[in-house]
């Protein structure tokens, strides 16, 4: 244990004589969600967003610290076709469902990389715990089955509810890689996953028009893809 203390103090101590750096970045992120549900057919495909922020890099040499707080969007998309499920007082035999879920979060990752110096190139491999909290949101959520034609009370209700208890605060991991180039330009390719659910399950009503809601989504899980980012170090 006094090893481990004796190694924080010493990287501590390190930073105020390292590389560091000041930088801005941003890039494309690619966003999904597994799908873990029961009695439907689901569809999940990726949607693309973006995230943007600042970081701060300290450069020990073969260890570097960077950690970054960004705003970063993510979402998922769904397609699912579901049976005998109950909606605004009917019961349908079948019907399908369009789902599109989004939720900008306001981030702070602390990412660990390993690499090598090759003079005017550093490749290095990362992994980043990071938490966030959640401050924008939207959800589209529509429905159609024989006998109903979008029941557009049915949808704002359904999506007020997902709003209302969709899970804001996040906490998850990412394992990527990148290059720095001339110790000012970073590319940087990351997969990350959310851990935990979407929606929380407790705070889901169950009944009348959101049966289908509790029954179909619950089980949901959190929000996982890959990003891609570009960063500028100064």
């Amino acid at each position: 244990m006094k090893k481990v203390f004796a190694f924080i103090a010493m990287a501590i101590a390190s930073m105020g004589i390292a590389n560091a750096q000041i930088g801005v970045v941003g890039g494309v992120t690619f966003t999904g969600t597994d799908v873990n549900t029961k009695d439907l057919w689901a569809n999940a495909q990726n949607i693309t967003q973006y995230h943007v922020g600042v970081a701060y890099r300290v450069d020990l040499g073969i260890l570097a610290f960077q950690p970054t707080l960004t705003y970063e969007v993510k979402g998922a998309s769904l397609d699912q076709t579901v049976a005998n499920i109950q909606v605004g007082g009917q019961n349908l035999q079948q019907a399908t469902q369009d789902f599109e879920t989004k939720t900008g979060f306001i981030e702070l990752g602390l990412g660990v990389q390993a690499g090598v110096d090759l003079m005017m190139f550093k490749p290095f491999v990362e992994v980043s715990p990071f938490i966030g909290y959640g401050i924008t949101g939207q959800e589209n959520y529509n429905i159609t089955a024989a006998g109903i034609a979008n029941g557009t009370t049915t949808n704002e209700d359904v999506n007020a509810a997902l709003t209302d208890v969709k899970n804001k605060l996040e906490v998850g991991f990412g394992l990527g890689g990148g290059v720095m180039v001339m110790d000012h330009i970073q590319l940087k390719v990351q997969y990350f996953m959310n851990l935990g659910k979407l929606y929380d399950e407790g705070k889901i009503d169950a009944n009348d028009k959101l049966t289908t809601i509790k029954e179909s989504y619950k089980d949901i899980k959190n929000y996982n893809g890959i990003k891609i980012s570009l960063g500028l170090f100064f």
